[in-house]
């Protein structure tokens, strides 16, 4: 009896098809503390920036935009009087990077004779990206971002959470939410730290 096979151009296709959805979704490192009471439920927040931050406006409201979704997916609402919110939120976002050398893959770990760094680190606090040129012109990029829920009247740490990932480009703006949301993923649960949270890249 004849049966289908599958022709190259169908491995195509289903190739293509899972690279796009690979492309939209991003993996990252998520690890939360909590002290949040066991029977309160997220209600009302407000963002609260620091003297710096307030020094970057344009800079915050990009990490307070991307935060909002992800709040809200949490159970909360943004507070129409930031005086009377329940709890305060502070946000941060950093790209470090280091220049790799191509000694750095694996082939060569085993023997560990020709493993070097070569180039050096340069950090960026926020948005505030570094660039320079080492010897090899390969360099890993390090995306993290942080958040901290603070109870409003009292200024009690309740919840904090990061998120990490690496990548070959500094560029964040665009993955801000999915950070967001892996971070806030499990609230006000924890788990391992860290953990693996997959989350899709929203436009």
């Amino acid at each position: 009896m004849w049966k289908p096979s599958i022709t190259a151009a169908t491995l195509v296709a289903v190739t293509a098809l899972g690279g796009c959805a690979a492309m939209n979704q991003l993996s990252s490192e998520v690890s939360t503390f909590s002290q949040w009471p066991a029977d309160r439920k997220p209600a009302t927040y407000t963002f609260e920036r620091l003297p710096s931050q307030k020094a970057n406006p344009e800079q915050q409201r990009t990490l307070e935009d991307a935060a909002a979704r992800a709040m809200e997916s949490a159970g909360f609402a943004p507070a129409l009087d930031a005086r009377s919110a329940d709890v305060s939120v502070q946000l941060g976002a950093r790209v470090n990077a280091q220049d790799r050398s191509p000694y750095d893959d694996p082939f060569w770990w085993r023997g560990g004779l020709y493993r070097s760094h070569f180039g050096h680190p340069f950090r960026g606090a926020g948005f505030g990206f570094g660039f320079g040129f080492g010897n090899t012109g390969m360099a890993t990029y390090e995306r993290e971002v942080a958040l901290l829920i603070r109870d409003k009247k009292s200024g009690e740490p309740l919840y904090e959470a990061r998120a990490t990932n690496d990548g070959g480009s500094p560029s964040i703006n665009s993955l801000l939410g999915a950070m967001y949301e892996a971070a806030l993923k499990d609230f006000p649960a924890v788990g391992a730290n860290p953990r693996r949270v997959t989350t899709p890249i929203n436009p």
